[in-house]
């Protein structure tokens, strides 16, 4: 798993990011309701839950890892951990039908639901713990800087990925079902298996060398 170079970060980053931000899921249909119903500017407020939802979850999973750094088996079965969370996530993009835009009739308080539905959504948390916090402990040994490259790819691509599925919902509502839609999505699935073949071969190797 060494993504222990600047571009190598960028890329894994972006790959993560964007799959997880147009991926069916709770915060997309959130996103996609809000939008629908209130216009694309509420939409865009949930697209943003992650920047708010994200520090505490990352801060609580680098100071249980970061304690672990001396136990390979330990690591081992996190890499293996996250290389199925990949995989699955993966499948998902590949099989997961169109995400549901439905039409609630609720008053906009876009942010705080948004928040409170990633909250309560068990991606992140197995996200950071098995699979991103991870990569950034590895890429603390280049330097400040490579944890800081991830982490603002990754966030630009999630957030980025969640506006833009607000205003084209917005204005191109058809494009969610569309064939364009399904060809992002599985070649975003394709590079997640990618990634979950580099943590499981990762993995291995820690539980190898135990």
């Amino acid at each position: 798993m060494a993504q222990d170079t600047l571009p190598a970060l960028a890329a894994a980053g972006a790959a993560m990011g964007l799959s997880a931000g147009f991926a069916p899921g709770p915060l997309l249909s959130l996103v996609l309701s809000q939008t629908l119903a209130h216009g694309p500017g509420e939409g865009v407020k949930v697209a943003l839950a992650p920047l708010v939802t994200d520090t505490p979850i990352i801060l609580a999973a680098w100071l249980v890892l970061s304690r672990l750094s001396g136990s390979p088996a330990v690591l081992g079965v996190l890499s293996l951990a996250g290389a199925c969370l990949l995989g699955r996530y993966g499948w998902d993009c590949l099989s997961a039908p169109p995400p549901d835009a439905g039409d609630p009739a609720r008053a906009p308080r876009s942010l705080l639901r948004g928040v409170a539905a990633n909250f309560a959504n068990p991606h992140p948390y197995l996200f950071w713990t098995t699979v991103g916090v991870p990569m950034l402990l590895d890429a603390a040994n280049s330097g400040p800087w490579a944890v800081a490259v991830f982490l603002a790819v990754f966030y630009a691509a999630i957030v980025g990925a969640k506006i833009l599925a607000a205003l084209v919902a917005g204005r191109f509502r058809r494009f969610l079902g569309s064939r364009s839609y399904r060809l992002l999505m599985a070649g975003l699935g394709l590079s997640l298996f990618y990634y979950a073949v580099a943590f499981a071969r990762h993995g291995f190797s820690l539980l190898g060398g135990t």
